[in-house]
Order: structure tokens, then C-alpha cells, then sequence
């Protein structure tokens, strides 16, 4: 390890808001930046379910063993997202409902290099050098929709409503969780990972301050048209 990796340090800051529609706050988050560690899900089922849902996966990657590498690290955390799912199941089973499940979206950190575990349609982005962008890809209806079409901003499309996920932890017996590697370059520009179960509108990503864009995607506050509905009542739903 050389002396820039030695010296490499990770802060953070976290913030969760039930929004605009709903009483009850069904989001989780994990902030442990001593650590390399960050996660939120977004839960569903109901009120009570929901809650319960995104927090016992929240639980389930809070006391990860300290990494030896960042490959052990995902596959440990991989482990613990498919005990939580098992978890998810069984408590649906038992209550005699349909799914109680929530999305996730992790980030790992190892020194210079991060992983990013997802499902669902929380999101991972990267600000960097004054542009937003986004490191994981949606587990939803639409996404599949859109991503069968180059033209994305083609109106003519027949679009499912944005809050239809494919994927969720608790939503099948079998979880396929998603991946990915990203190398932050400290030198460039204070780079800034961000996850969250919020969506940033593209024209928003492309135009605004780091700031400003946090602002939108904490509060909802100029673009709540535009945000999508995190309910995921009609998960699985024609």
C-alpha cells in the first residue's frame, strides 16, 4: 500500500424523508463510513411491512466482517442480502401475504475501489467533475421497456407506470442481486458517491449543483412532478 492509499478517507452524511404523499418513512438507511460502508432500501408491503421489510436488510449488512478485500467484502455482503431474503419470505409465508420485500442498493468501499450491489430501482451515482452520474441500472418494467429501445425519449412508447420492480429482496425465493466496480480518483475533482431510493431527473443531473441536486433529491422541492412514486404496492402487478 503506498502513502496515497494509506491516506485515502471516506466522509459522509445521510438523510431520509417520507416525502410528499406518505405518513409513514418506509426507507432504511446504513452509514458506516469508517468502515467503506453505505446502503438504503426502500420498503414495501404496506406501511408496517414495508418498515419492517427495508430495515431487517438494513440489519442484515450492518456488522459485515471488516474486509481483507474488496472481492470478500461482496461476497460477503452478497451472503448476508440472500439470508435477508430467505428472511423475507419466510416472514411473508407466515403472515399470509403475497411479498413483504424492499429494494437495496450497497456501496463498498476499499481504499481507491468501490462495488456496488443493487435490486430494485434504488440508485447509485457518481458526481464527479460537475456531472451526475448514475452507476446502477433499474430493476423495473420500465427500465426493460426502455432499454429494448434506443429512442428513450420516443412519447409514442407504451410506458408501465415507473414504480413496477422486477427485482426485490423478499420478491422471489430466488434473489439475483447486480454488481459492479467503479476506481475513485481522489485527484479529480472531490469525487462524491451518492445512493439513494430517490430518482434525479437526466435534465436536472446534467444542469444543477451538487448542492442543488441534493436539495431536489432530499425534499422533492421544484421537481416533484417529475420524481417518480417510490410506492411499490403494485409490485409484481400486470
Amino acid at each position: 500500500m503506498n502513502s496515497a492509499e494509506a491516506e485515502f478517507r471516506w466522509t459522509s452524511a445521510s438523510r431520509s424523508h417520507p416525502g410528499r404523499v406518505r405518513e409513514v418513512n418506509e426507507d432504511a438507511c446504513l452509514e458506516q463510513p469508517e468502515r467503506g460502508l453505505w446502503a438504503v432500501a426502500d420498503g414495501m408491503g404496506g406501511h408496517a411491512l414495508g418498515e419492517f421489510a427495508s430495515r431487517l436488510a438494513i440489519r442484515s449488512l450492518m456488522d459485515l466482517p471488516a474486509p481483507e478485500s474488496l472481492e470478500r467484502y461482496v461476497i460477503a455482503a452478497q451472503e448476508r442480502l440472500q439470508q435477508a431474503n430467505r428472511r423475507l419470505r419466510a416472514e411473508a409465508a407466515r403472515r399470509d401475504v403475497p411479498v413483504i420485500g424492499t429494494t437495496i442498493a450497497a456501496l463498498l468501499a476499499s481504499q481507491r475501489h468501490c462495488a456496488c450491489l443493487w435490486a430494485g430501482d434504488s440508485r447509485i451515482y457518481l458526481y464527479r467533475a460537475g456531472r451526475l452520474r448514475q452507476l446502477t441500472r433499474d430493476h423495473s418494467q420500465l427500465e426493460a421497456v426502455l432499454s429494448r429501445h434506443a429512442a428513450r425519449s420516443d412519447v409514442t412508447l407504451d410506458r408501465p407506470p415507473a414504480n413496477l420492480i422486477t427485482r426485490a429482496l423478499g420478491g422471489a425465493d430466488t434473489l439475483e442481486v447486480d454488481a459492479n466496480t467503479i476506481e475513485v480518483d481522489a485527484t479529480i475533482e472531490d469525487p462524491k458517491v451518492l445512493t439513494g431510493p430517490w430518482k434525479v431527473p437526466t435534465q436536472t443531473m446534467k444542469l444543477a449543483p451538487f448542492d442543488q441536486i441534493m436539495e431536489i433529491a432530499c425534499t422533492g422541492v421544484e421537481t416533484a412532478p417529475l420524481m417518480e412514486a417510490a410506492s411499490k404496492q403494485n409490485y409484481g402487478k400486470k
